[in-house]
């Protein structure tokens, strides 16, 4: 037993960390001693560069995930309902919504008046999906879409419903999708992250926070990098002035040493981590300025993601700049468009948007296509719920939806989805599912799947127990894949 004064003294000149891992003195100590090596035994393996063997042959080797914050309009958009035209003005029957709850914005309205959309619809492709007109250019490229009418989620609000999407659960903290992504597979490029995020700048609409992208409870070097619309793509990335790049090296070379010798002398994961970050900055200052350098794509190229491409930040430009990520071995390329929430003002502010992604999102399908990408490249678009077929607060010309959560449309292309093709149905109000739901968690197992990972089998134990992307839920929809 240790004298209380001696005690007292060691816990007073180090760190708790350290002298419970040198001491080790009982039962907590020698788990911890143990976990930490654990720690150590993974970090000691970097995997920078290094693919690693999916569970089975994937289909697609890279993910670019469309993620329109905000809800679009299924209804006004990909989910053609024309007996709500028909009805505008008869309330909700309760034989349709079933006693299902409404959120605090409409669930207090005395009536609730289904509302029709007020834009046309075609069907084209050989699956004869629906298209708004407020989506030609991506009814264009029908004949490379799944349409999804079916998918369905249990947040009915935007934080929780977003984090939902990205991370597999409403509470924030865990490990976003691609984050599992770049845990499970590794880097494809040793100079450029495995996963990448681009906001589209100057837009309002729900706050989007760093947990989206962050790697929760999973090794830091596997959260993603957000680029932003500036000179400097991320942040501190070039050399102060009057240091050059081979004195940067020298300075790297001494500072690794150090880590190394710290973490020798203390195991933990997180050292190791910090000294791959060092090396990805480094290897980033070359790498993602000519990532980003747009100045020698073709005219014709440039001219199909619309005028807007030029304009750094904009969601024309962010597809663009996801293509070329993609041809760089990118992992994960995950793309934000806020301010689609719209509880009012839709029939004139929903055209507008659609304008700023509509043709960007089918350029960069054509794009991948081009580019021979298209294969295996997984593109997704959506959001994180749908809206209401009925109209919050009274009808009026430029009337509003509420959240939906029991059913909204979402469309993916490439990397071995089933082309030209229609999955899942509404009934007749665009309420409720009819045939063939797909839970989010369901669309996770998929994701993973096509790119060769089973979805049970990736795990991660933290505090006792193993977690996953899916939880304990999740299936896999063959159905919807080539």
């Amino acid at each position: 037993m240790f004298h209380s004064q001696q005690s007292s003294h060691s816990s007073a000149t180090s760190p708790r960390r350290e002298f419970l891992t040198r001491t080790g003195f009982g039962l907590g100590g020698i788990a911890l001693a143990d976990l930490l090596a654990q720690d150590t035994a993974s970090a000691a393996a970097p995997d920078r560069g290094v693919l690693r063997e999916p569970h089975f042959p994937p289909k697609a080797k890279r993910i670019i995930y469309l993620f329109m914050s905000g809800a679009p309009s299924q209804l006004d958009l990909l989910d053609y309902k024309p007996l709500l035209n028909q009805r505008q003005g008869e309330q909700l029957p309760d034989s349709i919504r079933g006693g299902q709850r409404l959120t605090g914005m409409s669930g207090n309205q005395s009536s609730i008046p289904l509302v029709g959309s007020p834009f046309k619809f075609q069907q084209h492709g050989p699956g004869g999906a629906w298209f708004s007109e407020l989506l030609p250019h991506t009814a264009g490229i029908a004949n490379e879409l799944c349409v999804v009418n079916s998918m369905y989620t249990e947040a009915i609000n935007h934080g929780p419903g977003v984090t939902f999407l990205q991370t597999g659960t409403q509470i924030a903290g865990r490990p976003s999708m691609g984050a599992w992504l770049s845990y499970g597979l590794g880097q494809e490029n040793a100079n450029l992250p495995s996963f990448v995020v681009l906001i589209t700048k100057d837009k309002g609409g729900q706050p989007l926070g760093a947990h989206l992208w962050g790697s929760g409870f999973l090794p830091t070097k596997h959260q993603g990098v957000l680029f932003r619309a500036a000179q400097d793509p991320v942040l501190y990335l070039g050399n102060p002035a009057g240091v050059s790049s081979g004195s940067r090296r020298l300075m790297l070379d001494r500072l690794r040493e150090l880590h190394e010798h710290q973490l020798e002398a203390t195991p933990d994961a997180e050292i190791q981590n910090r000294i791959e970050h060092y090396e990805m900055a480094f290897a980033m200052q070359t790498s993602v300025p000519e990532a980003t350098d747009i100045s020698h794509e073709p005219k014709a190229v440039l001219e199909s993601y619309g005028p807007d491409v030029t304009k750094p930040g904009t969601f024309a430009a962010n597809c663009l700049q996801a293509r070329r990520l993609a041809e760089r071995g990118v992992r994960f390329i995950q793309l934000y468009h806020q301010d689609w929430d719209h509880h009012g003002g839709l029939p004139g502010a929903l055209p507008k948007i659609c304008q700023e992604t509509d043709q960007p999102a089918a350029a960069l399908v054509k794009d991948l296509k081009r580019c021979g990408l298209l294969e295996d490249t997984l593109v997704v678009w959506g959001g994180e719920f749908g809206r209401t077929n009925y109209c919050q607060g009274k009808i009026q010309p430029n009337f509003g939806r509420d959240h939906h959560p029991r059913c909204y449309s979402l469309w993916m292309a490439g990397g071995g989805i089933k082309a030209g093709t229609v999955y899942g149905e509404t009934d007749e109000f665009g309420y409720n599912i009819a045939r063939d739901g797909l839970h989010i968690h369901d669309l996770h197992a998929t994701i993973l799947s096509l790119l060769g990972i089973d979805h049970e089998r990736l795990t991660y134990k933290f505090q006792g127990r193993r977690y996953r992307l899916t939880d304990v839920h999740g299936e896999v929809v063959p159905g919807i894949l080539a």
